[in-house]
């Protein structure tokens, strides 16, 4: 049996393009993900200075991730299946026109986890 996990997907904006990206995401894309998805929180970097530790830790020649939101699923498959008709939904194609820059997402990271 599948189980619910939480998708959470980190995107690295263009620092040119991170103000108006923001501006897209506060009134546009996160509420409207709010709205139809079971968003957990959408959540945009502030100007602090990312902490890197660790025995080995390495930040990729993009940057940090500035961008940070995550999605409950009740299983990979619920994900896959709901996936394929949200990104087409009339309501978010609305928003995804208004974005300022669909190119300035210089890195983009998705993993799937399970509750603890």
């Amino acid at each position: 049996m599948s189980q619910p996990i939480v998708e959470v997907r980190d995107y690295t904006i263009n620092e040119d393009d991170f103000a108006a990206y923001c501006e897209w995401a506060e009134t546009l894309a996160a509420p409207w993900l709010k709205e139809n998805l079971d968003l957990v929180g959408f959540w945009l970097a502030t100007d602090d200075p990312a902490e890197v530790t660790g025995v080995d830790p390495h930040v990729s020649k993009h940057g940090q991730a500035n961008v940070h939101w995550m999605i409950r699923w009740d299983s990979r498959e619920a994900r896959e299946e709901r996936w394929q008709t949200w990104t087409k939904d009339p309501g978010w194609e609305a928003v995804w026109a208004k974005h300022p820059n669909p190119s300035a997402y210089l890195q983009m990271n998705v993993r799937f986890m399970t509750t603890v």
